[in-house]
């Protein structure tokens, strides 16, 4: 009776894991998903936004000084106007490199109109390029600004969003060929702007003013970062998308979008530090010199029921003297989050990047790589270094799954060992049973005693699975937060690493014309894909050749298990479940090879036709 009872629970334990994955995982995700293309439906239709303006602002300073904010958005709204529409209002320089194209606004001098060329929105490489920036009364602004700010008292017009700057010459903004932006404020001061890219994601900026007034003035550079409107963003705890920055001595400083509308804004003093916003793929950093001193600052300000966005800095003040110069420097990341581009600090790693090219703090960490880096990171350049020899990341997959069974093969091998003699004594154990049918305590106590005269570890079936933990976490983990994964093929019908197995057997793998997810109520539990699927055989493969738990409740819970973790697997990333599939057929095999050597029977053909025979 108290094995029924075991038996029945495990059977309500196992299906209520199974119900709680798909209610807190799938179905949240097919909301998501709901919910991102309703808010673009609304943003299509229109709805009032703010609209950036410098207005400098005074702010206390230590020691009773004054010292003027970074300019900041203002309480204007504005229709939405359709983002071609807003880059066509005002007059631009192109911005044309191999991997970025839009533009710069000469109202304003804004970096404001950026799309990155060579990743796209789907798989489909006709499909539209991914926008990173937006000018000011689109949808969803999103721009760079550098400039001056006065120092308090200072009355001298300075550019802001409505300065209408003039091109030094003409020209597009390439690798190979600067932009030089003009502006006279017809005061005495002459305002140059200098501005370069390379040929991946950096801007350079050089910003000059010369006094040609009769008294001298004082002014602070600035470099902000803003974004209007709350962006989308993935919802996963172990990936970071807000404001970021490496912050001098405070460290890695993340704020959620979530958590700076609750701070409103924060306040950092530092050097050798960068700042900026990320999402999952992409990100938006300033790069200050190392050297430099900076009053850096996290901000978000509410606009009707919207929020805007704000990270920024200010220089030590500089004091232009009549018939003087001043100059400062900025620099901007603005693309997509490569490892070889943005830099791994890691030994042996060999992508410097911006990181270690330009000095900074640190600046690795603008991809997630996680608490436990030390797995992530030789698993990326692991899984890097074999698609730079194959092309393709599927097969890279494949090979460092081989490396790692190689790497733990010693303890594998004991562990299999161990499990060929619990099954060869499992005769033993059954005549135990029957020896002793109502007395547990005994046949536990001969249990153990068999085990340690055949020298058998009882726990050794656990070891091959504690040793997939961090190889699988770290495989997850660059799966989804590194853009070298994204839209990687690998053959057939998975034209998408890093997404789920686009198949789906409820519709017979695309036969039947229909969208199984979109059936009400039970949709979220019709994801299962053909990789899934043989994921699931593979591992009751592995859990066949070994011996059956004695408890029947433990015995059901692990029949049960493959079909689990099945549909547990079904809308993980699709290189991570082949991953799973390769690794239990590797495990298989030498389980196999091992319990024959020991001369324990396979029983794998029986354990089908068994199942089958049952069906």
């Amino acid at each position: 009776m108290t094995d029924n009872r075991n038996t029945i629970l495990a059977v309500v334990l196992s299906g209520l894991v199974l119900i709680a994955w798909q209610y807190f995982y799938n179905v949240p995700q097919m909301e998501k998903q709901r919910a991102l293309q309703q808010k673009q439906a609304e943003l299509q239709k229109g709805a009032p936004q703010p609209t950036a303006s410098a207005t400098p602002g005074a702010s206390p300073q230590a020691g009773g000084a004054a010292q003027p904010s970074t300019p900041a958005a203002n309480q204007q709204a504005q229709p939405v106007v359709a983002r071609d529409a807003a880059i066509a209002a005002s007059p631009r320089v192109k911005i044309e490199t191999p991997r970025l194209a839009g533009s710069i606004s000469l109202k304003g001098g804004r970096i404001d109109d950026l799309a990155l060329v060579q990743y796209r929105e789907t798989v489909d490489p006709k499909s539209p390029p991914i926008i990173l920036y937006s000018p000011s009364g689109t949808a969803e602004p999103y721009y760079a600004e550098f400039g001056w700010v006065a120092t308090t008292g200072v009355t001298a017009k300075m550019p802001d969003a409505q300065t209408l700057w003039q091109q030094d010459g003409s020209g597009n903004l390439t690798p190979s060929t600067p932009v030089v932006l003009k502006w006279d404020n017809g005061e005495g001061l002459t305002f140059r702007r200098t501005i370069t890219v390379d040929e991946h994601y950096l801007f350079t900026v050089k910003d000059e003013v010369t006094n040609f007034g009769n008294a001298a003035v004082t002014l602070y550079p600035f470099a902000l970062i803003s974004r209007h409107g709350t962006p989308q963003v993935s919802g996963y705890y172990i990936m970071h998308e807000g404001l970021i920055g490496y912050l001098g001595e405070h460290g890695l400083q993340e704020y959620a979008y979530k958590k700076i509308d609750e701070a409103k804004q924060v306040s950092f003093k530092a050097t050798n530090a960068w700042l900026g916003m990320t999402d999952k793929y992409w990100a938006s950093a300033l790069l200050p010199d190392a050297a430099a001193q900076l009053n850096a600052h996290y901000s978000s300000n509410l606009t009707g029921n919207v929020h805007t966005y704000q990270t920024d800095y200010l220089l030590d003040p500089q004091t232009v003297a009549i018939g003087g110069t001043a100059m400062a420097n900025a620099r901007l990341f603005a693309g997509a989050k490569e490892a070889g581009v943005v830099g791994i600090n890691f030994p042996l790693a060999g992508l410097g990047g911006y990181n270690k090219e330009l000095g900074l703090n640190h600046f690795d960490l603008l991809i997630d790589w996680g608490w436990f880096y030390f797995f992530t990171k030789p698993m990326f350049l692991g899984l890097d270094f074999f698609y730079r020899l194959f092309g393709n990341f599927g097969i890279s997959i494949l090979l460092v799954t081989v490396i790692v069974k190689l790497l733990f093969f010693p303890l594998a091998n004991k562990s299999y060992a161990s499990m060929a003699k619990m099954k060869s004594v499992q005769p033993q154990l059954q005549a135990l049973k029957e020896r002793y049918p109502d007395d547990k305590v005994k046949q536990q106590q001969e249990m153990m005693e068999i085990y340690r005269k055949e020298k058998i570890n009882p726990v050794a079936g656990c070891l091959p699975v504690v040793i997939q933990i961090p190889v699988f976490f770290s495989l997850y983990k660059v799966l989804f937060v590194t853009i070298e994964m994204r839209h990687a093929p690998f053959f057939g019908w998975i034209k998408d690493l890093s997404a789920p197995d686009p198949t789906n057997v409820f519709n017979l793998f695309g036969l039947l014309p229909f969208d199984p997810q979109a059936i009400p109520l039970i949709g979220g539990f019709l994801v299962l894909g053909a990789w899934p699927i043989f994921m699931g055989f593979t591992q009751w493969v592995s859990m066949k050749l070994n011996p059956p738990p004695p408890d029947p409740s433990q015995k059901m819970i692990f029949e049960w298990m493959p079909l689990i973790f099945t549909f547990m697997l079904a809308n993980f990333s699709a290189g991570l479940v082949i991953y799973w599939a390769w690794n239990n057929s590797l495990s298989a095999l030498q389980q196999a090879l091992i319990m024959r050597r020991s001369g324990v029977k396979i029983e794998l053909w029986q354990n089908l036709k068994a199942l089958f025979a049952r069906t």
